[in-house]
C-alpha cells in the first residue's frame, strides 16, 4: 500500500505531501494540474521510471535540485523510497530503506548493478513483481487502460504467473535445479563425474577392456625381441672388446705416420731453405774476390791522379791571376801611346815602348793564357772522370768485402767447401719430395736418426695391426648403437604398453566401482527431476492447476463488474490454450473477440479484467492499483457505474487487507454521490501545484 508521497520541485510541484490510507483515493482537477505527476512520482521513486521522456523533464522550472518521496508497505514491512535529481536530470540519490519503529535502515543504494546493487531490483524483490508487469496489473497510465486485453497471450500468461505467485514456483524449481547441481557438483568432486556420464564410463570400461586385451599380446611380442636382440648385442660387444686394442694401435700408427710425414716434410724444407741460403751466400759472395783484390792499385791510381789535379789546380790559379794582371796592364797600355815619337809620361823621344806597355802585346798574352787555361781544364775534367770511376769501383770493391765479412767468408776455399755442402744436400732430398706422402716413409727415414726412430716405430705397429679392418671395425660399431637404440625403443615401448595395462587394470576397477555409485545417483536424480517436472514447473500440473482456478476467478469477478457496468456483454472467459492465454467475450446469444469490440466496450472489458486481477495481487505483495482517467471513452451512465463499482472495491477484504485505489480524473461529478471520502483537488498556481482535500 502506498501510504504517502513527497514530491518538492517535481515537475509542477514545489512542495507537495500527500498521505493516504487503505480506502480509494481520487485525484482531481483540470488537465496540466498536475493530477498525473502523482503517478510519475510514485513510478520515480520505486522503480526510476516515468512517462516524461528524460529525468531533466521531471524538474521543476527555474530550480536545481527536486525529488520525489514515497512511503509504501508490503508483507507486513514499512519501506520508504528516495530519488534525487539534479538540474542535468542525473540521479543524485537512489535510496531504499525499511522503517523500523520510527528508524530507517538503509537496504540498498544507487542502481550500480555492475556491483550488485540496484535499487529497482530491490523493490522487484519486495513487491514480487517488475515495473512492466506492474503497467498492466496495477498502475495503469493515461489512454492505458485497455493494455490488459492488447497484451499478447505469452505475456498475459507471464503477468497472471506474477500475480497468483507462480514465479514462487519458478524460485522452487531453480533452487530444485540448484539443488540437482550442488548434488551432481559433490559428486562430480568425488569420483570425477556425475550420472549424466553412465553412458561415457560404460564406453570407456569397454574401450578399456578392449585395449587392455589388444596390447597383451604386442607385449608378448616385445619380450620375444627384446630377448634376441640383448644375444645380438652380447657377441656384438664381445668382439668389439678383442678389437678395441687394435683399434688404438691403428690410431696410434695413423698418427706416427702423420708425424713423420710432418716432421720429414719440415726436415726437407729446413735443407731447402739452407741450401738456397747458401746457394745465395755463394752468388752473392763468389765476384767479390775479384773485385776486393784492386782496391789497393785503385787507391794508388786515386792519389796519383789528385796530385795532378792539385797541380792543374794551382797552375790554373797562377794564369788567372796573370789574367787579371794582364787586364789591369792593357787599360794602361791604351793610354801610354807613342805620340810623335814621343813618351806620353816624360815627352822624351823613343822608338818603342816596353812590350809590358804595349797593347797588342798584352793581348797576345792573354789569347796564351787563354789556350793554356782551356788545355788544364780539358785535362782536369778528365783526370775528374777518371776519378771518378775509380771512386765507383773503389765503392765496388769496399761492397764486396762488406758481403764477404757478412757472410763470414774470409777466403776462396771457405766458399768451395760451402758449394760442396750445397751439392751434398741436394743429393739428400733428391729422393723424397717436399710432398712426401705415406708411400715414401722408408726414403723418408733416412732423413735424420730421429727420422729413422720413427720408421722403426710405424713398421712396428704396423706389422702387429696386420688383419684389422678399420672400416669392418666401425660398421660392428655402428651395428652395436643401432641395435643398441633399438632396444631402449623395445624396453620404452615395453614399458609404456606394460605401465597403460596396469593403469587401464586400475582404472577399469574405478570405474566400475564408480558406475555402481553412479547408478544410484541416477536414480536419486530421476526422483528430482520428476519432482521438478510435477510439482516445480509453471507448466507442470501444479502451475496449470492454479492458472487454471485463477482464470476462473477472474472469469467469474470480471464477470461481475460488467454486470454492473451494464454493457452488452455480460460475461468474460479467460483459459489457457497451448501456452496462451485466451478472452472470449460473451453477450446473451454470441461469443466475441477483443478485436470485435466498441471503444466502449474494450474499456470496460478491460476494466473488468483488471478489477478481477486485483483479488489476486496479495500472492505478489501488490496491493494498490493506480488508475489515470479510467473514464476514458465511457459515457456518463458507464462512468457513474464505474465510481459505484470502485465505491464497492473499497469495501471489498481480501487476506485481511484492503486493495487500495488512486484514482486521477478530470470527472468529479461521478464521485458526488459515492462513497469515496478521500478526494483530493489539484489547482495550478504561480508556485506550481496546490492540493486540497475535499
Amino acid at each position: 500500500m502506498i501510504n504517502s508521497i513527497e514530491l518538492v520541485n517535481f515537475i509542477s510541484h514545489f512542495d507537495t505531501k500527500l498521505e493516504f490510507d487503505n480506502n480509494t483515493s481520487v485525484f482531481i482537477g483540470k488537465n496540466g494540474a498536475g493530477k498525473s505527476t502523482i503517478i510519475d512520482g510514485i513510478t520515480f521513486a520505486l522503480f526510476g521510471e516515468h512517462t516524461r521522456g528524460t529525468n531533466r523533464a521531471l524538474l521543476k522550472r527555474g530550480t536545481n535540485q527536486g525529488y520525489t518521496k514515497v512511503e509504501f508497505s508490503a508483507n507486513g514491512k514499512n519501506y520508504q523510497a528516495l530519488r534525487k535529481i539534479n538540474s542535468k536530470g542525473e540521479l543524485v540519490l537512489a535510496q531504499l530503506s525499511e522503517n523500523i519503529d520510527g528508524n530507517l535502515r538503509i537496504i540498498v543504494e544507487g542502481e550500480r548493478t555492475q556491483f550488485g546493487e540496484s535499487m529497482s531490483k530491490e523493490v522487484e524483490k519486495i513487491f514480487g513483481i517488475d515495473f512492466k508487469k506492474l503497467q498492466i496489473a496495477s498502475i495503469v497510465q493515461q489512454n492505458q487502460l485497455s493494455t490488459i486485453i492488447d497484451a499478447t497471450g505469452k505475456e498475459f500468461k507471464e503477468l497472471l504467473n506474477a500475480i497468483i505467485g507462480i514465479d514462487g514456483l519458478d524460485l522452487a524449481l531453480k533452487s530444485m535445479g540448484n539443488l540437482k547441481s550442488e548434488f551432481r557438483d559433490h559428486i562430480q568432486k568425488k569420483f570425477g563425474y556425475d550420472d549424466t556420464h553412465i553412458h561415457l564410463i560404460e564406453n570407456k570400461i569397454t574401450e578399456y577392456e578392449n585395449e587392455s586385451k589388444n596390447a597383451k599380446p604386442r607385449l608378448e611380442k616385445l619380450g620375444v625381441e627384446r630377448a634376441k636382440n640383448e644375444e645380438l648385442i652380447s657377441k656384438l660387444e664381445e668382439q668389439i672388446q678383442t678389437n678395441t686394442s687394435k683399434e688404438s694401435q691403428l690410431k696410434e700408427l695413423n698418427s706416427k705416420k702423420d708425424e713423420l710425414i710432418a716432421y720429414a716434410r719440415n726436415v726437407i724444407k729446413s735443407i731447402q731453405k739452407e741450401v738456397s741460403e747458401q746457394e745465395q751466400t755463394v752468388m752473392e759472395c763468389k765476384p767479390c774476390f775479384t773485385i776486393s783484390k784492386n782496391r789497393n792499385e785503385i787507391e794508388l791510381e786515386m792519389n796519383n791522379i789528385q796530385k795532378e789535379l792539385t797541380n792543374i789546380e794551382s797552375e790554373l790559379s797562377d794564369l788567372e791571376k796573370k789574367r787579371v794582371i794582364l787586364e789591369q796592364q792593357i787599360e794602361f797600355a791604351e793610354k801610354l801611346k807613342l805620340k810623335n815619337g814621343k813618351c806620353p809620361v816624360c815627352d822624351s823621344e823613343v822608338d818603342h815602348l816596353n812590350p809590358l806597355f804595349q797593347k797588342k802585346h798584352i793581348e797576345n798574352e792573354l789569347e796564351g793564357i787563354k789556350k793554356k787555361v782551356e788545355t788544364l781544364e780539358n785535362g782536369k775534367d778528365k783526370l775528374d772522370d777518371t776519378i771518378e770511376k775509380l771512386s765507383e769501383q773503389l765503392d765496388e770493391s769496399k761492397e764486396a768485402e762488406t758481403i764477404l765479412k757478412a757472410h763470414k767468408i774470409k777466403n776462396e776455399s771457405q766458399l768451395e767447401e760451402i758449394v760442396a755442402e750445397i751439392k751434398i744436400r741436394t743429393k739428400q732430398i733428391q729422393k723424397i719430395p717436399i710432398t712426401v706422402n705415406s708411400g715414401q716413409l722408408i726414403e723418408a727415414s733416412t732423413l735424420d736418426s730421429h727420422a729413422k726412430t720413427l720408421y722403426e716405430n710405424i713398421a712396428s705397429l704396423e706389422k702387429s695391426t696386420e688383419g684389422f679392418n678399420y672400416e669392418e671395425f666401425l660398421k660392428m660399431k655402428e651395428s652395436l648403437f643401432d641395435y643398441r637404440s633399438k632396444q631402449n625403443q623395445i624396453a620404452q615401448e615395453y614399458g609404456e604398453i606394460s605401465g597403460n595395462i596396469k593403469k587401464m587394470d586400475s582404472d577399469l576397477e574405478s570405474l566400475c566401482t564408480v558406475l555402481e555409485e553412479l547408478k544410484q545417483v541416477h536414480g536419486y536424480a530421476t526422483e528430482l527431476e520428476q519432482i521438478q517436472d510435477n510439482v516445480y514447473k509453471r507448466d507442470g500440473p501444479v502451475g496449470k492447476g492454479l492458472r487454471s482456478w485463477s482464470l476462473e476467478v477472474i472469469s467469474q469477478k470480471a464477470s461481475d463488474y460488467l454486470e454492473q457496468l451494464n454493457t452488452e456483454i455480460q460475461r468474460i472467459s479467460v483459459s489457457e490454450k497451448n501456452t496462451k492465454i485466451n478472452i472470449l467475450c460473451h453477450s446473451r446469444n454470441e461469443t466475441h473477440e477483443i478485436a470485435s469490440l466498441s471503444g466502449g466496450e474494450r474499456v470496460s472489458v478491460a476494466l473488468a479484467l483488471r478489477l478481477g486481477m486485483s483479488h489476486l495481487l496479495g500472492a505478489s505483495n501488490l496491493n494498490f492499483m493506480i488508475l489515470d482517467e479510467p473514464t476514458h471513452n465511457l459515457d456518463d451512465e458507464r462512468k457513474t457505474l464505474l465510481a459505484d463499482v470502485l465505491s464497492q472495491l473499497t469495501n471489498i477484504q481480501k487476506n485481511n487487507s484492503s486493495i487500495q485505489f488512486l484514482i486521477v480524473t478530470h470527472d468529479p461529478q461521478i464521485f458526488e454521490n459515492s462513497s469515496v471520502e478521500n478526494i483530493y483537488k489539484f489547482e495550478l498556481s504561480q508556485k506550481g501545484t496546490i492540493v486540497s482535500r475535499l
